[in-house]
C-alpha cells in the first residue's frame, strides 16, 4: 500500500480551461441527491445512472483524474493519468482516514476483499484508491431474478469467505448486505466485499455488541430485542443466510412495507423455502437462519456445508429453476420480488 502526498489541483471544467488551485473544497459544490428508500419490496428495473452534476469540476491529484461523483461527494470515479485504468476514489477528512480505514490496515490481503491500491494525503482530505467494480451483487440478482444452484454456490462461496477471513481477524461486519459485495470483472464471476468501513474491531475473543447498526432486511431477530448485548459474528451470519436466500429464491425470506411489521416476522423467524430448492440447499439456509444465535453455522462452517459440492455437479438449469405448470408458474412470479430500492435506514430511527 503505497502512502504520499500531493494536493489536487483543478484542470479542466467540462473543456473550459480554469485556473489551478491547490484546494479542493470546490467539490462542496456537488449537487447530492438523496434516493428515496423504502420497506417495500415491489420489483423495478435496475435505475440508470444519473447524469454527472454540470457543476462538477475535473481535478488531478498525483497521477490520478477524478472524474464525476459516484457517490455523495465522497465518491469518485477516477483514472490513472498513465496507463489509463479507472479506479474508485473514495476522499476522507485528513483527520479521520486512518480510522476509517483501520479495519483494512488491520485485516490484510484477501482476494474477495476491496484492497487500498494508493492513498494520497492533501491539505485536508485523504484520497483513497480501489479497483473499480462492475456491478454489485444486489442488481444483479434484481435483474436475473434468481440464480441457478450452481452460479449461487460460486458467488456464495467467495462472500462467505470473505467474512469468514474478516471473522478469523477479528472483524466483525455489522452492516452485510448483496449491494456491499460487487464483481470484480467484467463476466461476473468474482466477486469482492467493497468496503470494510462499518465494520467492528474486536478487542479480544469477545465479539458482544449493543448497538444497533444494520439494514433492517437483513437484521437479525436479537438486535431487534430492546435491551442487551448479542454476538455480532452471529449476527452477520444471520445475514448471510438472508443474502443466500435471496440469491436463490428471489425474494427476501423476510419483507414488508412497514418496519413493524417486518420486524415482528424477523423476531418470530418463520419463512417459507420453495420446494424448487435442492434438499442439501434447503438445510444450509435453516442451518444459518436460525432464530437461536447460538444453534447458527459459523461463517467458517458454513464454507464446509456438502451444499457446495454438490451444487458444483448440478446441470445448467441448477436446482434453482422454477416448477413446470401454471400453479409453478405463480408461485415463481411470487418469489421473484428482490426489491428494487435500498433499504438501508440506521435501525436506531425505529427504536426511538
Amino acid at each position: 500500500m503505497n502512502i504520499q502526498r500531493s494536493n489536487p489541483i483543478n484542470i479542466s471544467r467540462y473543456g473550459r480551461s480554469r485556473h489551478k488551485s491547490h484546494d479542493f473544497e470546490e467539490l462542496s459544490c456537488l449537487r447530492t441527491t438523496e434516493s428515496s428508500q423504502s420497506f417495500s419490496p415491489n420489483l423495478g428495473s435496475p435505475s440508470p445512472p444519473e447524469t454527472p452534476d454540470s457543476s462538477h469540476c475535473i481535478s488531478r491529484i498525483g497521477d490520478y483524474l477524478l472524474l464525476e461523483p459516484l457517490e455523495g461527494d465522497h465518491v469518485f470515479r477516477a483514472a490513472h493519468l498513465h496507463s489509463g485504468e479507472e479506479l474508485v476514489c473514495k476522499v476522507f477528512e485528513i483527520g479521520r482516514y486512518q480510522e476509517s480505514l483501520a479495519a483494512y490496515f488491520a485485516l490484510g490481503q484477501h482476494q474477495h476483499i476491496n484492497q487500498i491500491l494508493e492513498i494520497l494525503l492533501g491539505e485536508t482530505r485523504a484520497y483513497v484508491f480501489f479497483e473499480r467494480s462492475h456491478g454489485d451483487m444486489h442488481s444483479f440478482v434484481r435483474t436475473c431474478k434468481k440464480l441457478r444452484e450452481d452460479e449461487a454456490a460460486r458467488l456464495f462461496h467467495q462472500i462467505a469467505s470473505a467474512v469468514a477471513h474478516c471473522h478469523d481477524n477479528g472483524l466483525v461486519l455489522r452492516d452485510l448486505k448483496l449491494r456491499k459485495f460487487v464483481f470484480k470483472n467484467e463476466d461476473r464471476s468474482l466477486v469482492k466485499l467493497e468496503s470494510l468501513e462499518d465494520t467492528y474491531i474486536l478487542a479480544g475473543h469477545d465479539d458482544s455488541l449493543s448497538d444497533k447498526h444494520g439494514c433492517p432486511a437483513y437484521v437479525s431477530p436479537e438486535i431487534l430485542n430492546a435491551s442487551g448485548s448479542y454476538s455480532g459474528k452471529a449476527a452477520d451470519v444471520w445475514s448471510l443466510g438472508v443474502m443466500l436466500y435471496t440469491i436463490l429464491v428471489g425474494r427476501y425470506p423476510f419483507h414488508d412495507v412497514e418496519p413493524g411489521s417486518l420486524f415482528s416476522k424477523i423476531r418470530r423467524g418463520h419463512f417459507s423455502v420453495p420446494d424448487t430448492l435442492t434438499p442439501k440447499a434447503k438445510c444450509l439456509i435453516r442451518s444459518v437462519l436460525r432464530r437461536e444465535p447460538g444453534e447458527r453455522l459459523t461463517s467458517r462452517e458454513i464454507l464446509e456445508h456438502p451444499w457446495f459440492a454438490a451444487a458444483s455437479g448440478l446441470p445448467g438449469n441448477g436446482g434453482g429453476g422454477g416448477a413446470g405448470g401454471p400453479q409453478g408458474r405463480a408461485e415463481r412470479d411470487q418469489e421473484q420480488l428482490v426489491p428494487e430500492v435500498n433499504m438501508e435506514e440506521e435501525l436506531e430511527t425505529f427504536f426511538s
